[in-house]
């Protein structure tokens, strides 16, 4: 069937009764972006849907819980010390996925392999600090650090340091797997070894999760037949389908999400090739007339850090934005003619986007922005060459250092070696004065345009009462439902 995702979900509906949904048997879950084959992700970068499977079966040593903060994961316990120079973990009684006890010298070794320069993990720069981790005793690992990060275990957290064996592939839970395709998995609670076979329950469908990765348009029409408890995953791309699906408004969750939303300046030759002509675009962009066409509750940004995080100052607010809207469509439209009459012909720049309705409508919206400073749009795919590149990314954790490097795609040289001797402070407080000093470096440079902050949507079927919005606009499936009387 080749039908367009809004004629998908609409003929998907035809049949779909009311929700009838009751708090009776296993919650099934639609996982937006790919299949659900994971790998070893310093190898193979993952998408939404096997990260999801990552987390839900193969742990790291700490875990996110249902609001996004830490809780324990193969670790039980853990204490900071040195000034923050080292983390000691003490490894709970767990098993692999065959039942084999798991190791802190397999823990180690995979954390190893995972943040070694030459990891394809997206995590690893960003993990720079790590000096070294070992093996204290068979319970017990050591990270040192060769500066402090208070902001270490929000990373550990992520599904890309799960610990996982590769021969036979597998976790540690917390939820095992049943059977599966590389589309579908039933998943069940794997047993704690420390309990005693007498005190373990027989499990109950209400025990288990059925996680299917699947497009969007599919994952959307299976929430509104009342056959799927949870859509996670949604992005800007997918959220225009839902007007097409009866779902109720309070099935509808928008997490506050952390992260950047918003163009890199890829080409700095030509007409970008001047940082008073990029700014003077980011200036007369139409932010509100962009969220807008979306979700009136997107606000937009015109800053690149969200708040001061750990910066010794507040964020760099752009000199422009004191400027009224139509004397900054002056000052760009002046430039265009300038750039023309010396470059007759039309001025165009190339906006690569990810394929889906919500893309097109961001690229209308840029392109009817641009048109008004006399600047066309040719749009390309995402992995293309272009000029203007868009940045959709939930930070992993908290730092003003993450945003500042996760713009930087790229950034001038200045902007770059602040960055970089922020990520080398050897202390917190000369660490704060750098990262202050590289948001004003590349507040200047001006190699990305804010927009707004991410747009993560959920479909929550009422039954899952421990489903919460967080900044980390994660969702673990161990925690969507209270336990069964």
């Amino acid at each position: 069937m080749n039908l367009r995702p809004a004629l998908l979900i609409a003929a998907l509906l035809m049949t779909a009764a009311c929700d009838k949904r009751r708090d009776a048997g296993r919650v099934v879950v639609s996982a937006i972006g790919g299949d659900l084959a994971i790998g070893d992700p310093s190898r193979t970068p993952q998408g939404y849907a096997a990260r999801v499977m990552m987390d839900s079966t193969a742990q790291g040593l700490v875990r996110f819980d249902a609001s996004g903060q830490i809780e324990p994961g193969i670790a039980e316990r853990w204490i900071v010390i040195d000034d923050g120079m080292s983390y000691i973990f003490r490894l709970r009684d767990a098993e692999w996925s065959n039942g084999a006890p798991v190791t802190a010298s397999e823990v180690v070794a995979v954390l190893r392999r995972q943040i070694a320069a030459r990891s394809r993990n997206p995590l690893a720069p960003f993990l720079s600090a790590i000096d070294e981790i070992v093996e204290m005793t068979p319970e017990v690992i050591e990270v040192r650090l060769k500066r402090p990060r208070p902001d270490l275990l929000k990373l550990f957290a992520q599904p890309e340091l799960a610990v996982f064996r590769t021969r036979p592939f597998g976790g540690s839970g917390p939820l095992r797997v049943v059977n599966r395709t590389r589309d579908m998995a039933l998943l069940r609670p794997a047993i704690d070894p420390t309990r005693s076979p007498d005190d373990v329950a027989d499990p109950t469908p209400e025990d288990e999760v059925r996680l299917i990765g699947e497009r969007a348009a599919r994952a959307i029409a299976r929430f509104a037949a009342g056959e799927s408890d949870l859509v996670t995953g949604g992005t800007f791309v997918d959220w225009p389908l839902i007007g097409s699906a009866t779902i109720a408004p309070t099935n509808r969750k928008i997490d506050p999400a952390a992260g950047l939303f918003g163009l890199a300046i890829v080409n700095r030759t030509g007409f970008l090739a001047d940082a008073r002509v990029r700014a003077a675009i980011s200036g007369a962009l139409d932010r509100q007339a962009i969220v807008g066409a979306f979700l009136p509750e997107w606000t937009p940004t015109t800053q690149l850090l969200p708040e001061q995080l750990d910066s010794a100052t507040v964020p760099v607010v752009p000199d422009w934005s004191a400027v009224a809207q139509d004397d900054r469509l002056q000052t760009i439209r002046a430039l265009v003619a300038a750039w023309r009459s010396a470059h007759p012909g039309p001025l165009t720049l190339r906006l690569a986007l990810p394929a889906g309705p919500g893309a097109t409508i961001l690229y209308g919206q840029i392109g009817a922005s641009l048109a008004t400073m006399g600047i066309r749009v040719q749009r390309v795919g995402a992995e293309e060459d272009t000029d203007l590149r868009l940045i959709d990314a939930v930070a992993p954790y908290d730092s003003a250092r993450w945003y500042l490097a996760t713009a930087c795609a790229p950034c001038g040289e200045a902007a770059t070696a602040a960055i970089d001797a922020a990520r080398d402070a050897p202390d917190m407080a000369s660490r704060a004065l750098r990262i202050a000093e590289a948001d004003i470096a590349l507040a200047a440079d001006v190699a990305y345009i804010p927009i707004a902050r991410p747009l993560r949507w959920s479909l929550v079927a009422v039954r899952l009462k421990q489903w919460e919005p967080n900044a980390r606009a994660w969702h673990p499936l161990n925690h969507l439902r209270a336990a069964p009387n």
